[in-house]
């Protein structure tokens, strides 16, 4: 009996010793799981794009590649961030608007990105996974591109040129709110809303004041060659900014857009008050006036023979579409169009305020009158 008790608190004291140990070391094989998955859970986080898809990406993003119809978007991601350096790989036709604008010279990191993935149209995803990007944007439109991203293995992130109604402003605050989902917030965000919605009423101010009879009507040359015109119709973003200034659009035709073709003969019957060339061609006002693209005559059209066309400026990027440049744009062309109204304006010290304010940038004189002149950037 003696011995059979002996036993037994025997076995208990070893029972008071193991069981505390194995519950000990099983709550820390939990702690050490729940520490785990809370680190996991910390890497991504996911959010919803322009195209409405959810989409898990990495928390702290390094690397990120622009595909598809975005071309304005690479100048916006660098200046919101004040570096391009995360930017791997970029399309050309943005890669060529960078080298000729001012976009390059203050943030040189873009430079160094790679083109081959991307020539503007098509995608080559060999390539791109070469770059290793955290997050890949495309244009939100293109739902098989999204797909074809994806597919790869891609955290492919939709940004929407159309949704907004061609209305370049909210386009612009759209893109930089979408970047705030992803990238840690800065103060960029508001001001570029701010002074965007400031020049806004303040060219609304006066523009509410013109007569109708006294409307400016516009043609937008956005492309051009020897063997096709191309404009912006009704649903363009010279649609918007037509009327953002109190101007009219020439193109009414249904259903139009920003690549509508037009022939000569339609010019002619529109005949534009003024003419504005986008920085998606070569052609500058001298080319109109003299007629030295294909077999197209601009002499009998007004805006020619009053000598009123115009190239758009380069800042940025190409101010026919939305980017960190718009208020200026929107400015420029209320000048432009209605000079009597607008000539309080002084567009290079506009400027030079408006760089420092977003871009912390101190332009010199040169500088900020070359974004008003400038060199064709269109290039195969």
């Amino acid at each position: 009996m003696k011995k059979l008790t002996k036993k037994i608190v025997m076995l208990v004291a070893a029972l008071a010793m193991v069981i505390p140990l194995a519950l000990s070391n099983g709550a820390g094989v939990g702690t050490a799981s729940n520490v785990q998955a809370a680190t996991t859970s910390k890497k991504t986080k996911t959010i919803t794009d322009q195209a409405g898809n959810k989409v898990t990406v990495p928390t702290k993003v390094k690397r990120v590649a622009f595909v598809g119809s975005i071309w304005p978007v690479p100048s916006v991601f660098a200046v919101f961030f004040n570096s391009a350096d995360k930017i791997v790989s970029m399309q050309k036709p943005s890669m060529v608007a960078a080298k000729s604008s001012l976009l390059s010279q203050l943030y040189p990191g873009i430079l160094k990105a790679s083109t081959k993935s991307n020539d503007g149209v098509t995608i080559n995803t060999e390539e791109l996974k070469k770059t290793k990007p955290d997050v890949v944007f495309y244009g939100a439109e293109d739902a098989k591109l999204g797909q074809k991203l994806k597919n790869a293995g891609f955290a492919a992130v939709g940004i929407s040129v159309s949704k907004w109604n061609s209305n370049s402003i909210q386009t612009q605050n759209h893109w930089i709110s979408l970047l705030s989902k992803i990238f840690p917030k800065n103060n960029k965000a508001k001001v570029v809303k701010d002074y965007s919605n400031q020049v806004y009423n303040r060219v609304q101010k006066k523009v509410k004041k013109i007569k109708p009879a006294d409307k400016q009507s516009i043609f937008f040359l956005r492309q051009y060659s020897s063997s096709a015109i191309t404009t912006g119709g009704v649903d363009s973003f010279g649609n918007y900014w037509a009327k953002a200034i109190g101007a009219k659009n020439v193109v009414n035709t249904p259903n139009s857009n920003n690549s509508t073709v037009v022939s000569m003969e339609q010019i002619y019957k529109w005949n534009p008050d003024k003419i504005l060339i986008t920085n998606f061609n070569t052609a500058q006002p001298k080319t109109l006036y003299n007629n030295s693209v294909g077999n197209f005559d601009w002499s009998k059209v007004k805006a020619v023979k009053d000598k009123q066309v115009y190239k758009m400026p380069m800042g940025m990027y190409r101010s026919y579409t939305p980017g960190v440049d718009t208020p200026l744009t929107l400015l420029w062309l209320a000048k432009t169009v209605y000079p009597d109204q607008f000539k309080d304006v002084n567009m290079t010290k506009e400027t030079k305020t408006y760089y420092k304010k977003v871009f912390n940038v101190n332009l010199s004189t040169k500088q900020a009158n070359k974004i008003f002149n400038p060199k064709s950037t269109w290039q195969n």
